[in-house]
């Protein structure tokens, strides 16, 4: 069964990157790590965090003094929603278009097309 994980931001990525780096954190602990890569004020972040929160993607744990933070989804699941998302608004919902686009406007190195080519004949058929 598929989980149905709701949109994510790409600002709201930011907040689980480093969460899915380390976690649980505390609130500071993730203010203090996202202010080294940006330029954010603390008040964005806990803005994020409680969107995330709103959107049930991150979990708070407030047992303890000090509440933590934790990702209800692993980084691989939000990819994936991600991806299917980027291809049925782009492409119709068909990867063989994006794979098409890609391969026609030579955008793959050799060593990739031959890695795709590996991947796809090792792929059972349905």
């Amino acid at each position: 069964m598929e989980k149905n994980i709701p949109s994510i931001s790409e600002s709201e990525w930011e907040i689980m990157n480093v969460l899915w780096d380390k976690a649980p954190r505390t609130a500071s602990d993730i203010i203090s790590s996202l202010q080294e890569s940006s330029n954010w004020k603390p008040k964005t972040i806990r803005t994020l965090l409680d969107r995330l929160v709103q959107k049930d993607v991150v979990g708070v744990n407030k047992n303890l003094r000090v509440y933590t933070f934790y990702p209800l989804y692993t980084q691989e699941e939000c990819q994936r929603a991600e991806t299917e998302s980027f291809i049925n608004r782009i492409y119709g919902g068909t990867l063989k278009s994006m794979l098409v686009q890609f391969i026609q406007e030579d955008t793959l190195s050799d060593d990739d097309i031959n890695e795709l080519r590996f991947m796809l004949n090792k792929k059972p058929e349905k």
